[in-house]
């Protein structure tokens, strides 16, 4: 037994699970489970509660939700829940089986598109309601981002295959290299399904708009097939998030000298701090206060930059030092500073569309103009964690629920 599930209070009203957690883990109850050896049991309560639990557990920023919400955390030694999750829901994976629990949705089909973790958890709840479920994807196996963006080292895709091969054997149907708006029209999808649901990920990267930046990589594809790409001896990554984290430690492992360039401070970063401090023990270096104005044959050209406090309590912001330009020579430059999603899908469909180019939703992620489409994950967050896309596909699916007359999944 890890002693760490000795440590935890119990709490009635636990914060870890209530105010830290999108899906909000069933902590105290799990712990408890856990102590009396009944693993089974708490790794049903957790898959059921999140069916990602087995993933969430491994590259979840515990930090910002369990960890980071302990109510230890006064005397600085958190619990760290995350460990037991793991030895609880990675074993409990490989033995679940899908079976149909219910038939409130009988009879009704629904498709999902994007197989990442919108449509895996989207997929298990509908089919155990009873939906006829079919996953859609423009890549030609599951997983989306946990297939083929997190990088091996910090999820093996053994935990993708499982959820992979549970759906099979469920005669839940997989259809990969389909493009919505490319290979099939949202219009066609939506009237001979029951319902829709995209979840697809952000995969349209941003862009530096700088001069000579044809000549970069872009994380995601980097990310995608990193064998792909000849880096060179000196790679640099520009962004603070965690796919370029992700990114900086996959060149760092490939044989680069690899940085990192950020234009603000650490503390800035959206990244997983976790995951910074482990990109610095591979030996990734890190210069911030960095901002990318021209790329070279050679290398790039950087400009400094600083913080400004606006005053009146306003959030501090940065901007570029005129005047500061310095060429930092490399062979590979990889742009990770955001993503968005594409959507063009929703071009001649019916939908309404705000003047952010977003779509516009009703407050159960409907969107408005569609009678029977829904969004959840990077589609109403933008480019957010794998939990937070699960706690989406949640209302999404609840919502899919009440739009067809039945209940809405048991422990809402």
């Amino acid at each position: 037994m890890n002693n760490e599930a000795l440590r935890c209070l119990l709490c009635k009203k636990p914060k870890c699970s209530l105010q830290g957690c999108p899906v909000h883990t069933p902590i105290p109850e799990c712990m408890l489970m856990y102590r009396q050896g009944k693993l089974d049991d708490a790794g049903e309560l957790l898959l059921r509660n999140n069916p990602l639990t087995a993933v969430t557990s491994q590259v979840c920023d515990w930090k910002q939700f369990c960890y980071g919400h302990c109510v230890l955390n006064v005397k600085k030694v958190p619990v760290r829940w995350y460990e037991i999750e793991q030895e609880i829901s990675t074993a409990y994976l490989f033995k679940y089986r899908l079976e149909r629990r219910s038939r409130e949705l009988e009879g009704k089909r629904v498709a999902l598109v994007g197989a990442g973790p919108v449509g895996i958890a989207a997929a298990f709840w509908l089919y155990e309601a009873g939906a006829d479920v079919t996953l859609l994807d423009a890549n030609p196996r599951m997983g989306g981002v946990l297939r083929y963006g997190i990088p091996a080292f910090r999820l093996d895709k053994k935990y993708v295959d499982a959820y992979e091969e549970m759906f099979a054997r469920a005669g839940i149907v997989f259809q990969g290299g389909v493009e919505l708006g490319k290979d099939l029209s949202l219009s066609d999808l939506s009237a001979r399904y029951d319902a829709v649901l995209i979840g697809a990920g952000a995969e349209k990267p941003a862009t530096l708009n700088i001069p000579g930046e044809e000549r970069s990589v872009q994380a995601l594809s980097f990310l995608k097939d990193p064998s792909a790409f000849a880096l060179g001896r000196k790679v640099i990554v520009v962004g603070g998030g965690n796919v370029a984290m992700d990114a900086c430690r996959t060149a760092q492992r490939l044989g680069a000298e690899t940085w990192v360039y950020y234009r603000k401070t650490f503390e800035n970063m959206p990244a997983n701090p976790l995951e910074v401090e482990e990109a610095k023990a591979d030996g990734v270096q890190f210069r911030v206060f960095q901002a990318p104005v021209e790329l070279r044959e050679d290398g790039v050209v950087f400009r400094d930059c600083e913080n400004v406090d606006p005053g009146d309590g306003g959030r501090v912001v940065t901007r570029i030092i005129e005047g500061t330009d310095h060429f930092v020579p490399c062979d590979t430059l990889i742009t990770a500073i955001s993503e968005k999603p594409d959507f063009a899908l929703f071009e001649g469909s019916g939908a309404r569309i705000g003047e952010d180019g977003w779509p516009v939703l009703s407050p159960d992620q409907r969107v408005e103009g569609l009678p029977n489409v829904w969004v959840a994950g990077d589609f109403c967050l933008g480019p957010k964690s794998v939990v937070e896309a699960v706690a989406s596909a949640r209302t999404a699916v609840n919502a899919i629920f009440a739009g067809i007359g039945v209940q809405t999944l048991e422990n809402e």
